[in-house]
C-alpha cells in the first residue's frame, strides 16, 4: 500500500496531477424585463444552480443633468424563481468615473445600494448576499473606480453583504496598471475579447489566442478569488464601406442561412447581402459577420481556463439565459463544458 501511495505522488509530481476545482454552474439574466420562462426555468432546475446573476440597470452619465443616471433598469413581469439567490449587477460605463469627484462618487455609490434593494424587493425577494459591478475600468478611472467600491462597501444597505466585480483580459495581464480591486472577489469574463470593429474574420466574441496571449502567464497568480464567465451568445456584426455599422438585433442564424439574402465568402464568417433590407436598416452590398461559439470552442476554454486557474470552489455563469440561446447547444455539449473545470 505505502508502494502505490508512493507511486501515485510520483506519477503527479511527473505528469502534474491538478486538483479539481468545485464548480457551481448558472446564468447572467440580461433582459430588461424578467418573465418567468419554462424553457430558462427548466435550465436552473437541471444545473442544480444556486444563483442567478441579475443584471439591474446600466449607469452612465448624463451630461444634462451633469450626474450618473440609471439606463434601462428592469421590470418585473413575473416574480424571481424561488430557491434561487438573486446576485444584482449594475453595469456602469467606464466613462462615469471620468466626471464624478469623491462626493459624487459617494453619492452614487448610495443611489446605487438604494435602488438595488428595492428593485431586489420588487422582485420578490427580501434581500441578497451579494452585489455585483460590470465596469470595465482602465488606467485612468482606476483610483476614481476603486474609490466608490469602498464607498459602495461601507453603505449600511450592504452591511454583511460581499461584493464583487467582472474582471476583463487585460486587467489580468496588466495588473501593474490596472490594480487590484478592493473587493473579495471577481468574475472573469472569457467573452468580447476580440477588436468588434475592426473588417476581417476574426471572431470578437471568444478568441482563444487572445485568452493565451493575455492569461497563459498571469492567471495562476492572480490574487483575487474568481469565477469564470462563458458566452453562449451569437450576433450579426455589420460593415458597410468596410467600415463597422454596428450590431444588428434584426438578423438570426435562419437569415443568414437564407441564400436569397446573403452570400457567405466561402467557408469564412463573412457574408453579402444581396438585397436591400430596409426592415433590418441594412443596404445591399452590407457585409455581415456572423459570430458564434461552438461547444467545441467552450469546452477549449474550459480546458485552458482549468489548467490555469487556482483549483477552488467556483462559479462558472453562462451568458445569458434567454431560451433561443440555450438551444444551440445540447446537454451533453453543457456537461463537456462544466467537467472540464
Amino acid at each position: 500500500m505505502h508502494n502505490i501511495r508512493g507511486l501515485l505522488i510520483f506519477v503527479c509530481f511527473l505528469f502534474g496531477c491538478k486538483q479539481k476545482a468545485v464548480v457551481h454552474p448558472t446564468f447572467y439574466f440580461w433582459k430588461t424585463n424578467y418573465q418567468n420562462n419554462a424553457v430558462e426555468s427548466s435550465y436552473l432546475e437541471r444545473f442544480k444552480s444556486k444563483s442567478l446573476y441579475l443584471r439591474i440597470m446600466d449607469v452612465d452619465y448624463n451630461p444634462d443633468l451633469q450626474q450618473a443616471t440609471p439606463v434601462s433598469p428592469i421590470k418585473f413581469s413575473d416574480p424571481l424563481p424561488h430557491g434561487v439567490e438573486v446576485i444584482p449587477v449594475v453595469f456602469i460605463v467606464n466613462q462615469v468615473f471620468h466626471k464624478l469627484d469623491a462626493t459624487q462618487r459617494a453619492a452614487l455609490a448610495g443611489r446605487i445600494a438604494t435602488f438595488v434593494a428595492a428593485k431586489v424587493k420588487q422582485g420578490g425577494k427580501q434581500s441578497f448576499k451579494e452585489l455585483q459591478i460590470d465596469c470595465d475600468w482602465t488606467k485612468t478611472t482606476r483610483d476614481s473606480y476603486f474609490d466608490f467600491l469602498q464607498q459602495l462597501k461601507a453603505h449600511p444597505l450592504l452591511h454583511g453583504k460581499s461584493l464583487s466585480v467582472t474582471l476583463r483580459l487585460h486587467q489580468v495581464k496588466n495588473i501593474s496598471l490596472s490594480g487590484i480591486p478592493p473587493v473579495e472577489k471577481a468574475m472573469l469574463m472569457c467573452y468580447n475579447m476580440g477588436n468588434l470593429r475592426k473588417y476581417g474574420e476574426q471572431n470578437s466574441i471568444l478568441d482563444q489566442h487572445e485568452m493565451d496571449l493575455y492569461l497563459q502567464d498571469y492567471l495562476q497568480n492572480y490574487p483575487l478569488k474568481l469565477d469564470v464567465a462563458l458566452p453562449i451568445f451569437d450576433w450579426a456584426v455589420v460593415f458597410r464601406n468596410r467600415e463597422y455599422a454596428g450590431i444588428s438585433k434584426r438578423i438570426s442564424k435562419m437569415q443568414i442561412e437564407d441564400k436569397h439574402l446573403f452570400r457567405q465568402r466561402g467557408n469564412s464568417i463573412l457574408y453579402d447581402l444581396l438585397i436591400n433590407y430596409p426592415a433590418a436598416g441594412l443596404k445591399r452590398g452590407d457585409v455581415v459577420r456572423w459570430e458564434e461559439i461552438s461547444s467545441a470552442d467552450l469546452q477549449q476554454s474550459a480546458r485552458f481556463l482549468s489548467r490555469n486557474l487556482k483549483p477552488e470552489e467556483r462559479t462558472l455563469a453562462f451568458y445569458h439565459l434567454d431560451a433561443n440561446l440555450l438551444k444551440h447547444y445540447t446537454d451533453e455539449d453543457y456537461q463537456k463544458i462544466i467537467a472540464n473545470f
